[in-house]
């Protein structure tokens, strides 16, 4: 394994959240339940956005959009982070591992994307209500989400093909769950100027640029909502967009942790542990967050199951 030339790289080493093995045990369960939760969670919000002809509207087709993403950023980790404590292996290929920072890359950028087009959305819902069904028309949806996947999927082959061509020594342990592209950088013998730039103005330009979309779009929703009389039409104004709002938060603050522990002069384990509330907590809450309070979405599950239990009041 050890090696100097990139050719000869056959596997890296991942050592995980914790080398304690009585802690392995305790680790596989946790994660398994919340990957199970994150998994059942967006599926049932899919399923409901589906199956009721109400609810196809473009807030929830970006939802179904947004709980597939979700889905499948979880599953481009947690699965290979199980098989490796059930079968004792800390090993991950070469080719695996680039594997891996595409996709966690891809899933991530789309997160955003997707985050932001919804904020857009409710801010033609809110600002600009009589012309919402002329702006927000099919073709328009299905282009933002087009978009968001070409330009989300241009975006780590940049970083993956610039991976490609370091040369890595013969320390190849990354200190992480996953292959986190900025461990691989670290890990590598030749100059990684490149990489280093093009992960910081990748992140500042895929992670700022939405970021000033959505600010700029809930500040006319605030602008809009002020401008209401009533009380009730300020309060059922913003509860159109509440949901959205605590994602964005948990999203970005959760994504802000996880760039202060690697900018910062924090352990290796601390990173990991924030980045577990990005990769694993958020998209396991965005489910609740938007169906708890969500009676379109109770109601679709109630048609769909036939089940009580999604009983609205």
């Amino acid at each position: 394994m050890a090696s100097g030339n990139k050719t000869q790289i056959s596997e890296f080493l991942l050592l995980g959240l914790s080398e304690e093995p009585a802690l392995q045990s305790l680790i596989f369960g946790l994660f398994l339940f919340m990957y199970l939760i994150t998994v059942i969670g967006n599926l049932l919000i899919i399923l409901a956005v589906c199956s009721d002809h109400h609810l196809h509207t473009p807030m929830y087709f970006f939802l179904s959009n947004l709980s597939f993403v979700d889905i499948s950023f979880t599953s481009s980790i947690i699965p290979k982070m199980l098989w490796n404590i059930q079968t004792q292996s800390k090993v991950i290929t070469y080719e695996g591992c680039i594997i891996q920072v595409y996709f966690y890359l891809l899933f991530a950028a789309l997160d955003d994307f997707l985050l932001t087009v919804m904020a857009y959305d409710r801010f033609v819902a809110i600002c600009h209500p009589l012309r919402y069904t002329v702006i927000i028309n099919p073709q328009l949806c299905a282009l933002l989400v087009l978009g968001s996947w070409i330009v989300s999927a241009l975006f780590p082959l940049l970083h993956s093909l610039m991976v490609l061509r370091l040369s890595f020594c013969s320390d190849l342990e990354i200190h992480h769950f996953f292959c986190e592209i900025t461990w691989l950088i670290r890990l590598a013998c030749s100059d990684p100027f490149l990489n280093n730039m093009a992960v910081y103005f990748g992140s500042g330009i895929l992670g700022g640029a939405p970021l000033a979309g959505i600010l700029y779009s809930y500040s006319k929703i605030v602008s809009s909502i002020c401008g209401i009389s009533s009380a009730q039409g300020k309060y059922k104004a913003f509860s159109t967009c509440a949901s959205h709002l605590s994602v964005v938060s948990l999203f970005y603050c959760s994504a802000l942790g996880v760039y202060l522990s690697f900018t910062a002069t924090y352990s290796s384990h601390t990173s990991a542990m924030v980045s577990v509330m990005y990769t694993v907590v958020t998209p396991m809450l965005n489910p609740f967050i938007y169906s708890l309070r969500n009676k379109d979405i109770k109601r679709a599950l109630k048609r769909f199951f036939g089940m009580e239990m999604f009983n609205c009041p």
